[in-house]
């Protein structure tokens, strides 16, 4: 079985091994699947709307100390919060860091030191033009823009009507680049006069 390559590297962080269900097997599917309603049924329900990832964590931790893990669980006939109080010192420790789930997209830099992402356009520094850069969008909406390990850009995801998104420090250099000629009113006014 071949799991999706980020699902492996969630896996390797956290320190566990995927198993995968056999299809159409609904006494193991279900057990997830009943989870994941228990979840929908009784959180979303009461909660339908956050101000950010953060705030929906916050709401979701409350709600699992003070309801979820109160209930007796169906399966072992025991309050969640006492199973895992029982569980707990035979659990490893959590990683340091949590694990990086932004979405992970490829953009080149254009001419213009723009990238596309999400119907949009968002500046990087000019040096990136022509160039691979890595997107990481976060899900609170947060635009993280790196070339190798080294951060370039931050925008806040923005819908296309919101117009291009620009930090003028990263167009500075082609300023600099663009040479203007200057030239006599005069040589205006005598196009205008062969034109007419």
């Amino acid at each position: 079985m071949r799991f999706n390559e980020r699902f492996q590297g969630l896996a390797r962080h956290y320190g566990f091994r995927p198993k995968a269900c056999r299809p159409y097997r609904a006494r193991t599917k279900g057990k997830v699947e009943r989870m994941v309603g228990y979840v929908k049924q009784h959180f979303f329900q009461r909660y339908r709307a956050f101000e950010s990832l953060a705030h929906l964590n916050q709401l979701l931790e409350a709600w699992l100390v003070e309801e979820a893990d109160q209930r007796v669980h169906g399966t072992v006939h025991e309050v969640v919060a006492a199973r895992f109080a029982r569980e707990r010192p035979h659990l490893n420790p959590l990683p340091v860091h949590r694990f990086d789930t932004r979405y992970v997209q490829t953009r080149v830099v254009g001419w213009d030191a723009y990238v596309d992402v999400r119907g949009n356009r968002y500046s990087v520094p000019a040096a990136c033009c022509g160039q691979s850069v890595t997107c990481l969008i976060s899900l609170d909406g947060e635009l993280t823009v790196r070339q190798g390990s080294r951060e370039v850009a931050r925008h806040r995801l923005a819908p296309a009507t919101a117009g291009w998104q620009t930090v003028r420090e990263h167009h500075q250099r082609l300023w600099a680049q663009v040479a203007v000629e200057a030239r006599a009113l005069s040589i205006y006014e005598e196009v205008a006069n062969a034109a007419g």
